[in-house]
């Protein structure tokens, strides 16, 4: 029996915690509040120390396969990878404002396949801030590229589980490996993307800047780094880059870096399937990278102890320690009581719920605790296997797509604002969701529906 202070103290924890995320003073880490929140609810008592053994199986592979992924990040921007791509979307872009668009967003997809949601907006972010200043656009005229940017690489975490750590985390929970996943959620996801980047790109239409080749010509400094002080208060990375090298030579070797770093990618789900854990697959290729990155450049890897976020580890720890409190405390059982007679009707109603729930609880209390109550609550329920992946997947569009009707949705898109502050570009919460009102109801919707029936198919 949980005694009377429990609850109260369980509760004044987390929305404690989750107050401090969301403000930040003074740019405060946000593993400190989550770590003051999870010592709290231990006192409280709503979490045991027996629980915490618990908590750290469940988040340990996913933790680790994304500081590995993370790692990967930071040696390509060693190599100059990323500098490499912006003068490759200023070069392909030929002086076309929609065709740089675009572009812009098939870049800041790709980066999140490639990385993850948090580590694609930290990457594109500043260096599309810096192309969008050397093409000389005006400020108005740069939003279109950075918000549909944004959105885009934060919504294209859904199509696959490991673009997102706590996606990752809710993938253990409910059994399901990668090759699943992706074989029922990347057609429904990646048709939403779609839907929703020509949503974007109709509403920015008559923004978007049509010549652009008679504007200052790009150049992305090199000796500036694009990621600057960020607010992961990740350590600056090295802007070390391979000038010696010829431009066809350079080219090879990005292309090259850029292939290993997609067959790391590739090897996930072919581990996932064979039932090895991908942490280690991810481990071993972030090694091979940076034994790489020593041999090309002679950097040592010591380096990556102090440039790895290691505070993410605590922070997602800290934050499911919360979450488990909340769930012990009761509050996932008035969600089952509020959503199983739905959940269970059809899968249809399946999903269009758990979507909708998850994005209402997504868009108020950030879409981390959120999908992770939303997944505790699904595993107390008396689902069928397939009811229950399909509630999960719904789940994960409503954290990852639902959630960016407001900034506040996501981690990814709070960074995202403080980036633009550091760089003086000024857009409105007004204008934010001037934009996101008319794109991410309808895409969720859409692609809510189309989970459903596309599973209905291939089973």
């Amino acid at each position: 029996m949980l005694e009377t202070a429990t609850v109260p103290l369980t509760i004044i924890a987390f929305l404690f915690t989750m107050v401090m995320i969301l403000w930040r003073p003074n740019g405060l880490n946000e593993a400190i509040p989550a770590t003051a929140g999870a010592i709290l609810v231990l006192i409280s008592g709503s979490v045991s120390l027996s629980d915490l053994g618990k908590i750290g199986a469940t988040i340990s592979s996913a933790s680790i396969t994304i500081m590995a992924t993370i790692v990967m990040a930071i040696i390509l921007e060693s190599f100059g990878f990323f500098q490499w791509a912006a003068d490759g979307l200023a070069a392909r872009a030929k002086g076309n404002g929609i065709r740089l668009f675009w572009y812009v967003n098939l870049i800041c997809f790709l980066m999140t396949l490639f990385f993850n949601n948090d580590g694609s907006i930290l990457i594109t972010t500043p260096i599309l801030l810096i192309l969008l200043e050397h093409l000389g656009l005006k400020n108005h005229e740069k939003i279109p590229y950075l918000l549909s940017g944004a959105l885009i690489a934060t919504a294209s975490s859904a199509p696959i589980g490991v673009s997102n750590i706590v996606n990752l985390i809710a993938l253990k929970i409910v059994g399901m490996d990668l090759y699943m996943h992706t074989l029922m959620m990347f057609v429904p996801a990646t048709l939403g993307l779609i839907f929703l980047l020509l949503l974007l790109f109709l509403i920015f239409y008559k923004t978007l800047p049509r010549d652009i080749s008679e504007r200052k010509a790009p150049h992305i400094n090199a000796g500036r780094h694009p990621l600057g002080k960020h607010p992961l208060r990740m350590p600056p990375l090295s802007s070390q880059i391979v000038q010696e090298k010829s431009t066809a030579e350079r080219n090879k070797f990005m292309r090259n870096v850029l292939l290993f770093v997609f067959s790391v990618r590739i090897s996930l789900f072919i581990a996932s399937y064979l039932g090895i854990p991908i942490e280690i697959v991810a481990v071993l290729g972030s090694s091979i990278l940076l034994v790489w990155r020593w041999i090309v450049l002679k950097i040592s890897p010591v380096d990556m102890v102090k440039k790895t976020p290691w505070h993410i580890l605590v922070f997602a720890f800290s934050m499911y320690v919360i979450i488990y409190g909340l769930n012990n405390i009761g509050f996932t059982n008035w969600l089952i009581s509020l959503i199983e007679p739905h959940v269970t009707s059809s899968l249809v109603n399946t999903s269009l719920w758990m979507g909708s729930l998850l994005s209402v609880m997504s868009i108020f209390f950030n879409n981390h605790p959120a999908l992770m109550l939303g997944t505790l609550t699904l595993t107390n329920m008396s689902l069928d296997p397939l009811t229950l992946k399909v509630a999960y997947l719904a789940s994960v569009i409503g954290s990852d797509i639902g959630a960016l009707l407001l900034p506040i949705g996501t981690l990814a898109s709070l960074i995202w604002l403080h980036i633009l502050r550091q760089h003086n570009v000024k857009i409105s919460w007004k204008e934010y969701v001037k934009v996101t009102m008319i794109c991410i109801p309808p895409t969720v919707l859409l692609t809510l529906l189309l989970l459903a029936y596309w599973v209905k198919w291939i089973y």
